[in-house]
């Protein structure tokens, strides 16, 4: 009992410490909510940093969006007939008549033959298209293995 008088006689005697201890806790406090709004006002910053420069890539797709769409059309209107045909006039092309026309003859030289699959009777090929194993389902084919089967008790 002696101890805890003491203490307290000594608490009462420096009310400063006291004082100091809730200073302490105050700036404390203090420093952990400003360390908080720090981190809270890094985060934010670089968010719309980030943000931004989504904003922009998005504004040069979309710009050269409109630069490939520009070319194309230039592109569309170089490659048309009309253009064609006077770029071909004006260095000195003109259409060629039938009597102008000379074929070359290369000996030795045979055509492609066609190959006609749109048909699958077709008379440029005498393989059926289909082999009459592959249009058998797997339904039939087990129904006939089931009828085909013999009993378990009876001679083959």
């Amino acid at each position: 009992m002696n101890n805890v008088t003491q203490i307290v006689q000594k608490v009462r005697q420096a009310h400063w410490r006291v004082q100091r201890q809730w200073i302490g806790l105050f700036l404390l406090g203090l420093v952990a909510v400003a360390m908080v709004a720090g981190i809270y006002l890094n985060v934010t910053v670089r968010a719309t940093l980030a943000g931004r420069e989504i904003l922009l890539l998005q504004s040069s797709i979309a710009d050269n969006q409109l630069k490939n769409s520009d070319l194309e059309t230039q592109l569309a209107s170089l490659s048309s007939i009309q253009s064609v045909q006077q770029r071909a006039q004006d260095q000195g092309f003109q259409p060629a008549d039938p009597t102008d026309i000379v074929y070359v003859v290369v000996p030795g030289y045979s055509r492609r033959t066609v190959v006609d699959l749109s048909t699958p009777g077709n008379s440029a090929s005498k393989v059926p298209a289909l082999l009459p194993e592959y249009t058998e389902s797997l339904f039939d084919w087990l129904t006939r293995q089931l009828t085909s089967s013999t009993p378990a008790g009876g001679q083959p």
